[in-house]
């Protein structure tokens, strides 16, 4: 009864999403804000080099597992209950999780952010990069800001409207790049005009200019976070104009015809009942980046401290003369080569999160309707579309680390240290990609708890592995990109086993991940093939850019003879039909 009210009721010209249209519109968004991030972290690094974006990372790092600790979840299961209420029909439910979700981030946010301005020096003091005390300062308040930002991005995504989040993702990136990099640049020249004028920097008397630029570091680093902190209370300021202004798209009839709504005491308990587990298993996501933080530094200063040599020698060259005289600073110089590295490892992760987003409300609607024909056609097309992103992209970034790196950051020593761990971590992407919108989907047939016990099992993985690969000196830093891969893995294998489990579906593992893969390791060595043959005759990055062209024109081509793409993927799609019958047309569709 509720199902056929809620269908009947839905507003002309809705902006509810099926998966895929959804999931485009956030890779959209997060594409240009990876392109925007890209102008951003780029520059970055040639004004506050491997030593400054070692202080801005060691932040960043400290801020993600506590701002996890402060949305604990909530934005999650403000969307799986939104959706399951939409399913329903149960349009004043909506609205009494919307009032409910205010003061709930309010309270948590501000905590968040007090926090981390009362606990940033203890944490500094701890992997002795005191340095990075500015930057965790600066960033504190961010926590607050994007708290209230979680207010709106639950809510709309539960009811599979994409746009909102996409917009305020795009202005924070905006506003990151504009302020950000002009902080930065603001202190490095401020700092060194006045070491040519006096001889000091902010005061303080230094010997060369070398150490001027390198005291200008720890501000300037602060400077790029305040980018951080600014864009998101844009973020929020758009979201909150936007709300005001348009609503969620609820028309008074359905609320109207709707049933009462429960009390707010009832929904803030069930809303706590589905946040609090899968706020912990996004709290250990963070943790993993805070054990990388933490292992990397340490664990290399005491590689400095009894086998500086083989270190050395193994980088031999690729070191700076600043970093080989003050030998201190060589730990947060190798983890700002490792962070770099996560930077473009991220770059596929962060696009299949959107899946995962989308994947969530969908999903939920089907379960609550109990339609398992629905059920596993959302899984097994959130599965395909993950792995035909992410297979491709981590054996590419792999095969072409080095030219990838040299493409990026130049061509200089630290980028020989970076492409060394972009060859690993490429894999550990791939899994890291699959792991997310799988977890999305186990939350979505309402195993919240799974999730955070692999999470918790696969960090445990990660810690012992990067504790004691790190601590080699022949290994260092390729120890954290060595545990990602194991930990992610592990996670990936498990979830598909505890989803097939829980749903009692089977998904076609051959139309789901085996033809992806042959397809993504024709593209692969496309791609290496293509860029030894191409750098013989033209420059590296020109050489880059072609064989990633070339791999793109070999990838789509196996996908279509391998006939990857099925039909109910391309129904998803905007225009879908048209596209379907074009594909049709030539066999080339599953």
């Amino acid at each position: 009864m509720h199902n056929q009210r809620a269908a009947g009721q839905k507003k002309k010209g809705s902006t509810r999403q099926s998966f895929l249209h959804g999931a485009l519109i956030l890779t959209a968004a997060i594409l240009l804000v990876k392109v925007i991030g890209a102008l951003f972290k780029i520059p970055l690094n040639w004004i506050i080099s491997e030593d400054g974006m070692g202080y801005f990372s060691t932040a960043y790092n400290f801020y993600s597992p506590i701002f996890s600790l402060a949305t604990a979840g909530f934005p999650i299961a403000i969307a799986r209950l939104v959706s399951e209420n939409y399913a329903r029909g149960n349009y004043r439910d909506i609205r009494m999780i919307h009032r409910a979700s205010i003061p709930i981030f309010l309270t948590t946010g501000t905590v968040g952010f007090l926090i981390m301005e009362l606990g940033a020096r203890s944490y500094v003091n701890i992997v002795g990069n005191e340095n990075a005390l500015p930057s965790m300062i600066v960033l504190a308040p961010a926590i607050l800001f994007s708290c209230l930002s979680s207010i709106y991005r639950g809510y709309y995504e539960g009811m599979r409207n994409m746009y909102p989040t996409a917009l305020s993702e795009v202005t924070e990136a905006l506003g990151k790049l504009v302020i950000g990099l002009s902080c930065a640049w603001g202190v490095i020249t401020y700092g060194m005009n006045e070491y040519a004028a006096s001889g000091t920097v902010f005061g303080q008397k230094v010997e060369s200019e070398a150490f001027a630029r390198a005291a200008t570091l720890p501000y300037a680093a602060a400077g790029a976070i305040l980018g951080v902190t600014m864009g998101s209370l844009l973020g929020f300021i758009v979201l909150f104009i936007r709300h005001r202004r348009r609503g969620d798209g609820i028309t008074k009839e359905q609320l109207r015809t709707s049933h009462p709504s429960h009390t707010m005491h009832y929904t803030v308990v069930r809303l706590i009942k589905i946040a609090i587990p899968i706020g912990i298993g996004s709290l250990l996501v963070n943790v993993a980046n805070l054990v990388d933080t933490t292992f990397l530094q340490t664990r290399i200063g005491d590689i400095m401290a009894n086998s500086k040599d083989v270190l050395l020698s193994m980088y031999n060259g690729l070191i700076p003369d600043y970093n080989l005289k003050n030998p201190d600073s060589i730990p947060n110089f190798l983890y700002g080569c490792y962070a770099n590295a996560m930077t473009l490892y991220m770059l596929v992760p962060s696009i299949t999160q959107a899946f995962g987003i989308s994947a969530l409300p969908n999903v939920t609607s089907a379960w609550t309707r109990g339609d398992r024909r629905e059920i596993k056609k959302s899984i097994e097309t959130v599965m395909r579309v993950t792995a035909l992103v992410a297979i491709p992209a981590g054996l590419g970034m792999s095969v072409l680390a080095q030219p990838i790196v040299n493409l990026i950051y130049g061509s200089h020593g630290a980028s020989q240290i970076i492409a060394r761990a972009l060859i690993i971590m490429g894999i550990g992407a791939i899994f890291a990609s699959l792991s997310t919108p799988l977890q999305s989907m186990l939350q979505a047939v309402g195993r919240v708890d799974l999730p955070v016990k692999l999470l918790m099992i696969g960090l445990l993985i990660k810690v012992a592995l990067n504790y004691t690969l790190c601590g080699i000196p022949e290994i260092n830093i390729l120890g954290a990109g060595t545990g990602t891969v194991v930990c992610y893995a592990f996670i990936t294998v498990m979830s598909v086993v505890f989803l097939c489990r829980v749903t009692g579906i089977v998904p076609n593992l051959i139309s789901v991940f085996l033809k992806p893969l042959i397809a993504g390791g024709l593209c692969a060595l496309a791609a290496f093939l293509a860029y030894n043959l191409i750098s013989l005759i033209l420059p590296g990055k020109v050489a880059t850019l072609a064989a990633i062209m070339v791999a793109c024109v070999v990838y789509v081509i196996a996908l279509l003879c391998l006939r990857v793409i099925q039909r109910s993927d391309v129904r998803m799609l905007p225009k879908g039909q048209k596209i379907e019958k074009i594909l049709e047309k030539h066999g080339w569709i599953g």
